[in-house]
């Protein structure tokens, strides 16, 4: 008899634990978005963009028009609209790009939903770049949500856009574009372990097609995403001037020989 209920005690939570879920390609590593459902749609000239729902635009929606998808992957290089500050790459070979520089009207969404989560923690790693544009209902925006499906609760909703990029978080390019460095998020959900979670990132341009806005995501998972070891834009410059200053010192020697 105990044999019997230690064995179907043994199956019951491998049952459980079979059903649980992960993140799928949340580092974006197999360089796609495979895992992610891709929403996208066109803003109308005055359209307001303070309060825009990411459902319109995922499948389903009344904006759903994937046309005007403007996301993708993106390997290691630097951000030219940031002064070249800012590595579009947090961790690993790849990120995602939602949205693009590009200021045609365009809104583009990122969405994965994972059920039965059984880890206690959920990481994610973002990036933002915004075009200076208007005024703070109608300029290029990005929006980051976690939300608990299960007792429907936000756990986390971050909303900028280039007319509230506040100082501290934002800085501002030389060629007038927003934007902020990687920002690593740590969102503690082992009191809602077994629960449904969406994580969804929207990239929209000013609703006049003038001005561009965009989001970077990398390191969607359980465990900190460890950054790159490729060297910072200010560890390059560094890195080329010696690069620089031992060559001409090396061709001085030789000519003085």
């Amino acid at each position: 008899m105990r044999k019997f209920t230690i064995i179907t005690t043994m199956l019951a939570f491998s049952a459980t634990f079979a059903a649980a879920d992960t993140f799928t390609n949340g580092n974006f590593e197999d360089g796609t978005l495979s895992g992610w459902t891709q929403g996208a749609g066109v803003l109308a000239g005055g359209q307001l963009t303070n309060n825009l729902n990411p459902a319109d635009y995922l499948p389903g929606g009344g904006g759903y028009d994937l046309t005007y998808n403007a996301s993708g992957v993106v390997a290691p290089g630097l951000d030219p609209r940031t002064d070249n500050n800012l590595n579009m790459v947090y961790s690993g070979n790849y990120s995602a790009r939602v949205n693009d520089s590009n200021n045609n009207n365009s809104i583009s969404v990122l969405s994965q939903t994972v059920n039965n989560y059984s880890d206690s923690h959920i990481y994610f790693a973002w990036a933002a770049v915004l075009e200076s544009s208007h005024g703070p209902t109608d300029s290029d925006v990005f929006q980051v949500t976690l939300t608990d499906n299960t007792t429907g609760t936000s756990l986390y909703n971050v909303t900028y856009n280039s007319a509230t990029a506040p100082a501290g978080l934002f800085t501002q390019s030389t060629t007038g574009w927003f934007y902020t460095d990687w920002q690593v998020s740590n969102i503690d959900v082992s009191s809602n372990i077994g629960d449904t979670f969406t994580l969804t990132l929207l990239g929209a341009d000013c609703p006049y097609g003038g001005h561009a806005g965009y989001v970077y995501l990398d390191g969607f998972g359980a465990a900190p995403p460890p950054p790159s070891s490729a060297p910072e834009p200010t560890t390059m410059s560094l890195i080329g001037a010696s690069l620089v200053g031992a060559f001409f010192m090396v061709r001085k020697r030789r000519r003085s020989a």
